[in-house]
This record gives C-alpha cells, structure tokens and sequence, in this order.
C-alpha cells in the first residue's frame, strides 16, 4: 500500500463504518498478529481490527524507558516505517503532548510524510505522566486557548487534509468534571481537531458513557474515540452503541507479551529445561509461517 493510500485510508474508514477496533502494536511481529486477527461471529460474518495504535506507553517500556514523553516522534518513525513495511493497516500516532507548537508543526510534516493516518494529542502541559495515575501525581492541562493554538498549529502543517489530528481531553482524568471536558471538546473542534479522544480512569465506565451522550448532543458527526483500560468490562458493542466511533485497545499486545516471556524465562530456570514451557510457546511452525517468505 502506498503511503497516501495508507494515511487517507482512515478517514475513509470512520465514514463507511459506525465504529473501528484499534490495536495496539509496537513492533512488525505485533502489527502482524493484529492484521491477521480475525474470528467468526456468524457464518459469513467476522471481525477483525480496523487500525493499528502505537503508543508513547508501549514504545517507551520496550526500550525500557520511562513513560514520560521522553522519546520524540523522531525517535519512533524507525519503528514506524518497520511496521509498515509488513503491515497495510492504518496507524493512529500517540503524540503524548505534541511539545511545543512549532515543534508539533514539524511533527505533523514527518509524521505525514511516513504515511500515519492520524495524530493524538494530549491536554496536558510540563513533564507528562502516565494518564492513569490521575490526581496522584502532579498534572497539569494546558490552557484552552493554549492547545487550540497548538491544534491550529498542526492543522496549518499539513500538506493535505489526509492526516487526522485528534484531540485528547484529559479533564476526567483530572477530576476536572463533565463541564469542563465539554467546554474544551466544542473548544477544540472549533480550532480544527479532526476527532475527540476521551479518557476516563472511573472502572464502572458511567463516566464515560455519560460524556458521550452529552457530546452527542453537540457534535453528532465528529469522530469520538475511547480507551477502555480501565473499564475493560465494558463490551466493544455497548461502546458502540453509547455514539463511540473507535474503540482503542492501548497496550494489551504488550502487556501481554511480557507477562509471557518473565513467566516463560521464570518456568525455565525452575525446570531446568523448556519442555514444560513449550506448551505456553507459539510452534516453531506457526513461526514459520506467520511471517512472508520464511519458507
């Protein structure tokens, strides 16, 4: 696929479809797997993933590194362009804060250029952490008026209208309440966003389905994404139903890959061998065969 086809081909998907599942990859062999997920729901009926997520979470644990923005969308294209040399789907670009405006305007032009469909940015200003520790930890959000000028800033950036710049509310992440979370979403269509991405880390998930419906109300058509980390017992068709167009699944390829290999490396060391590990290892055959021209 080529890279305009590649970074349209998003925007093209939340028009024909009610609601994208999104993956996250952070690596080929990742991507892969995410691509060729696929189940049967009913005969002649499947689903699959429509997109993939490349998290500023996932790329910095897989280098051992702190999440705390401290990798640049410079440092992560390589692994970008990896990706996409196995993997046709569309990748939506976890860009934490998006830093300084005029560095997000330049961003914005790298991340186009390799072929993302879209960008999301962040609310929050100075040394970011990770969402889920909420009041916990010192946070910040940046001033309306501030981001809507970095949103400007990006959207003047782009060479066509291909790229998706999405903007991520973290008021409810802040306690800031539901006010406040609509007042800056109909701020930050109004400066050119593309989609609104909200986060919430309440587990019973009334929150967040309550900040659909009042966004709704306002904006029936801009796209409203979703990362159900914390709510993960809510079904992907109530989310659906609730006015969701995409569902991200954020870092489970990660997190899942990891808790495998400590307890496979873990199992050895207690074995003295492999063979009680084998049964919890992918075959060498389907190794073989998953990727393209191994044989």
């Amino acid at each position: 696929m080529d890279t305009e086809t590649r970074r349209t081909h998003l925007a093209t998907l939340f028009n024909s479809k009610r609601c994208l599942r999104v993956l996250e990859a952070h690596s080929p062999i990742s991507a892969l797997l995410a691509q060729r997920a696929k189940l049967e729901v009913a005969p002649g009926q499947s689903v699959s993933y429509d997109a993939i997520w490349s998290s500023s979470l996932t790329d910095s644990t897989q280098r051992g590194l702190p999440d705390i923005e401290i990798l640049s969308p410079s440092n992560r294209l390589h692994g970008i362009r990896e990706i996409f040399d196995v993997c046709s789907m569309p990748l939506i670009f976890d860009a934490d804060t998006g830093g300084k405006s005029e560095h997000f305007a330049i961003h914005i032009k790298m991340l186009e250029r390799a072929g993302v469909s879209a960008v999301v940015i962040e609310d929050k200003c100075g040394l970011k952490k990770n969402s889920l520790f909420g009041t916990a930890v010192s946070q910040e959000q940046e001033s309306i008026e501030e981001f809507c000028e970095k949103i400007r800033a990006g959207c003047a950036s782009r060479d066509s209208q291909g790229l998706m710049i999405i903007a991520r509310c973290e008021s409810l992440i802040l306690d800031k309440g539901m006010e406040d979370a609509l007042e800056r979403c109909m701020a930050y269509v109004d400066a050119g966003a593309d989609g609104i991405m909200i986060h919430s880390r309440k587990k019973d998930g009334l929150e967040i389905l309550e900040f659909a419906r009042l966004f709704r109300l306002q904006c029936p058509q801009v796209p409203l994404i979703c990362v159900p980390t914390s709510y993960s017992h809510l079904r992907f068709e109530v989310l659906e139903k609730a006015g969701f167009n995409a569902v991200i699944y954020a870092n489970h390829m990660l997190r899942s890959a990891y808790l495998a290999m400590r307890d496979i490396a873990d199992g050895i060391l207690a074995n003295g061998r492999t063979l009680e590990m084998e049964p919890r290892c992918l075959g060498i055959d389907e190794i073989l065969d998953l990727v393209p021209g191994t044989r």
